[in-house]
């Protein structure tokens, strides 16, 4: 089972650390192109479910009619907890609840570059027998997928700090440390910041994602 961490792409609270030089409304628009990539692959992975967990005011999301079909072609459940931690296992718990029996393979709206083979090649990795769970890092420190043979096991990340440079070491540790046995998986660009997002975007010509980056510094209405 594949969950993907969502929230709403709504201007001035979605990549917010775009702006300058995107507008908010430029910065929403690739967050929502980066949410429409990232489902169209999740659900073209064969025979795997994809529960979204999903949080913010959709009506008010940046291509917010399209943005709400790819999340109703999913099972949709709410984001819960205080804190990207406690969300994050309460994500792997509701979903392991709507779908009991499965592993569960989390990632975010952040690498738009995921395609249907990494994501089989995660889960093939993590269904391996000497596997309980597959950990993605993330060039930033941080870390972009993280796989669970037991869905409960996701409390492990709930005290882990997030938005931090040793936040995927951390994470590795406190999987390790509980005896875990962890796979790791090949390490991506997550996109926070403009540099980001360009370097991305130079891997997925001619997606929605791709679209919205090129579309920062150009003033609203310009054919430039």
């Amino acid at each position: 089972m594949l969950i993907v961490l969502a929230k709403a792409p709504v201007p001035g609270r979605a990549k917010t650390r775009l702006c300058p030089p995107a507008t908010p409304a430029q910065a929403a628009a690739v967050a929502a192109g980066a949410l429409l990539d990232t489902l169209d692959a999740t659900t073209a992975v064969p025979r795997t479910r994809t529960v979204v967990a999903f949080t913010g005011d959709l009506a008010a999301a940046a291509r917010a009619r399209e943005v709400g079909a790819a999340v109703g072609r999913a099972d949709r459940i709410a984001q819960r907890g205080n804190g990207l931690g406690s969300r994050i296992a309460a994500a792997h718990h509701d979903a392991a609840a709507r779908h009991p029996g499965l592993a569960t393979l989390q990632i975010g709206m952040d690498t738009p570059q995921v395609d249907p083979p990494l994501l089989a090649h995660c889960l093939d990795r993590l269904g391996g027998h000497d596997t309980d769970a597959v950990l993605g890092l993330a060039h930033d420190g941080g870390w972009w997928a993280l796989g669970l043979r037991d869905p409960a096991d996701a409390a492990l990340v709930t005290d882990v700090p997030t938005s931090r440079s040793d936040t995927g070491a951390r994470t590795l540790s406190a999987l390790l440390g509980s005896g875990l046995r962890v796979t790791l998986l090949p390490e991506l660009t997550d996109v926070d910041t403009v540099e980001d997002a360009r370097a991305v975007a130079a891997l997925v010509p001619g997606s929605r994602f791709a679209a919205a980056v090129d579309a920062i510094g150009t003033p609203p209405g310009s054919t430039a």
